[in-house]
């Protein structure tokens, strides 16, 4: 009976995955989406329905202001859906605002100026950030940090660092004129940065040291499956006295917390860089199946604990790539705002359609090769 043991445990492993994944979007989702309504609400602008997840409805209700709050059957996102959009993506439905008697029509979307429009689009980017910067200051205040010096201990050989020409017992400085506290932000710079030239300032014996180094790219398993990372072939230090523990205060922690976020948003931004230019795979993009293998991963790993983290970090990632100029994402429309405020008066309902025509290509293109590069990670 073996056979129903391993069925048991294949369905149980899917489960508790399920479970990780929806409970990890459905938050982000529910942040970014809530923070369009709430500041689309003290705008003045009504609001249809609130959706976490995207077609048929599941179960909702609605509030004494009219808004249908509901959970739908395909829960890969979510949306705010104002008076006068056309659909979910918030195209603007110009001929039903204009059909609009007069007090509806004031609560509209499209009528409200420019400003209290990007304020609203803006809104749900920004409530990501605050939610991760609350969720990395939590773990800071709370559980504090444990880090290890940035000391080198061994150079391996054959390693772009010996090429380079790093040291026993020196210590990192600087990279790129970056500041290096720990040896977990030299890993972070140097992850990222394979194939590039970075500039190391190390303390030798109490003088300053500059070296150029290339960080060498290897594909190494992980728990969340394949990845392809820069490494600069050092050791860091085994002597548990390398090791501190930084406690904050609640303001200290406030602050380092906005500092993650920061180089969480860095860091994918660097990416992104790095993947027009050719230097960064494509198949290192996830997409829904991987967000559900890592969620999975680190609950197994860490419980929720661990899926609070995840929160934070997929939280500034949604967040930052809402804000790409990408028609049919909140930076597409604020695009268009910018376009709007320079000109006096918005685009052409061609021209957005347009646009908003480009955009779903794009990110239907982009999920799909993500979901792609997801199976290949997984069955390849």
């Amino acid at each position: 009976m073996d056979w129903l043991s391993t069925i048991g445990g294949a369905t149980g492993s899917l489960v508790l995955t399920l479970f990780a994944f929806l409970l990890v979007l459905s938050v982000v989702v529910f942040i970014h989406e809530y923070g369009h309504y709430w500041v689309g609400r003290r705008c003045g602008i009504g609001v249809t329905a609130f959706s976490i997840g995207f077609g048929p409805e599941l179960v909702g209700w609605t509030d004494r202001n009219g808004t249908r709050w509901k959970i739908s059957a395909i829960p890969l996102g979510g949306y705010v859906k104002f008076v006068g959009d056309m659909n979910a993506a918030s195209v603007p439905d110009a001929q039903g605002v204009q059909q609009m008697p007069p007090e509806q029509r004031a609560i509209s979307f499209p009528h409200q100026n420019v400003a209290k429009r990007a304020a609203t689009v803006a809104a749900g980017p920004l409530a990501n950030f605050i939610l991760a910067i609350a969720i990395f200051a939590g773990f800071n205040y709370f559980s504090g940090k444990m880090v290890l010096e940035p000391v080198i201990e061994r150079v391996i050989p054959g390693s772009a660092a010996e090429a380079a020409g790093f040291q026993p017992h020196d210590v990192i400085r600087s990279i790129d004129g970056a500041r290096i506290e720990t040896f977990a932000d030299m890993q972070m710079i140097v992850s990222s940065s394979s194939g590039e030239a970075l500039n190391f300032e190390v303390e030798r014996g109490g003088e300053a040291v500059n070296l150029t180094a290339i960080p060498k790219i290897e594909e190494r398993d992980t728990p969340f499956g394949k990845q392809k990372i820069g490494l600069l072939g050092v050791q860091a230090p085994q002597d548990r006295s390398a090791i501190k523990r930084i406690s904050y205060s609640p303001w200290g922690a406030l602050k380092a917390g906005a500092v993650d976020t920061w180089n969480q948003v860095d860091r994918t931004i660097n990416f992104v860089r790095r993947l027009v230019l050719g230097r960064e795979s494509i198949d290192q993009l996830s997409g829904p199946v991987g967000i559900a293998r890592i969620a999975g991963t680190a609950y197994e790993l860490g419980g929720i604990y661990s899926l609070v983290n995840l929160i934070g970090f997929m939280s500034v990632s949604i967040g930052l790539i809402n804000l790409f100029p990408i028609p049919l994402l909140d930076g597409g429309h604020l695009l268009f705002y910018a376009i709007e405020a320079i000109r006096g008066r918005p685009l052409s309902e061609k021209a957005q359609e347009i646009g908003f025509r480009i955009g779903f290509a794009f990110v239907a293109m982009l999920m799909l090769l993500a979901t792609w590069s997801d199976l290949t990670r997984s069955f390849g």
